[in-house]
């Protein structure tokens, strides 16, 4: 039986379980696109948490819902949710990277002009190709349009540009991140009409 999955707002609360997600996914879904330097280095410099979309209101986490369990006339909880899943849409300047990546730009966007930035998506290795991605991505784009934005676009990694593509996203550039550890990390700037 396939667990139910519901999205929710990320709250401060779950950074430390979102730290672990991020990283699990990084180290299990990019090895076809990335060498071990390169995720690692993306890692250190730009992929992690950004506290800002979780105070703006615009990270989103996927979880399990809990399993009920009946039995005769009683109801219990069997276990608590997991997060499986986070991405989220920002109405600020910044196209990506975490807390720690030193580019942002945390200036506001203006819907009429601008496009909303899609940001952060990340999904646990065990339930990848679940359709939990493009659950989380159409919960952005529904939230982004409804505070008025009519574009959106990201930098996409190489994985995730694969699921974007199927979503309506094209292709804009190229962007190569420089990481700390010299490497750099090559991710596809694109873009969708909403």
């Amino acid at each position: 039986m396939q667990a139910a999955i519901h999205l929710r707002l990320a709250v401060p609360e779950d950074v430390r379980v979102l730290r672990e997600l991020i990283a699990a996914s990084v180290r299990g879904l990019q090895t076809e696109d990335y060498t071990p330097a390169q995720m690692e280095g993306a890692l250190e410099t730009v992929f992690g948490v950004d506290s800002q979309l979780i105070a703006d209101g615009t990270y989103i986490v996927a979880e399990t819902a809990p399993e009920i369990l009946e039995r005769a006339n009683e109801t219990s909880v069997g276990r608590a949710p997991v997060i499986v899943g986070c991405g989220g849409w920002s109405k600020r300047k910044t196209l990506y990277g975490g807390d720690r990546w030193t580019g942002r730009e945390d200036a506001l966007l203006d819907p009429k002009r601008d496009a909303a930035k899609i940001r952060a998506f990340f999904i646990h290795p065990e339930w990848a190709r679940r359709g939990i991605g493009s659950m989380i991505l159409k919960a952005c784009e529904d939230a982004a349009r409804a505070a008025g934005f009519t574009r959106y676009e990201m930098g996409a990694t190489l994985t995730g540009a694969k699921l974007f593509r199927i979503r309506g996203y094209v292709a804009v550039k190229p962007i190569s991140i420089p990481l700390l550890n010299g490497e750099s990390l090559p991710v596809i700037h694109m873009e969708k009409q909403a």
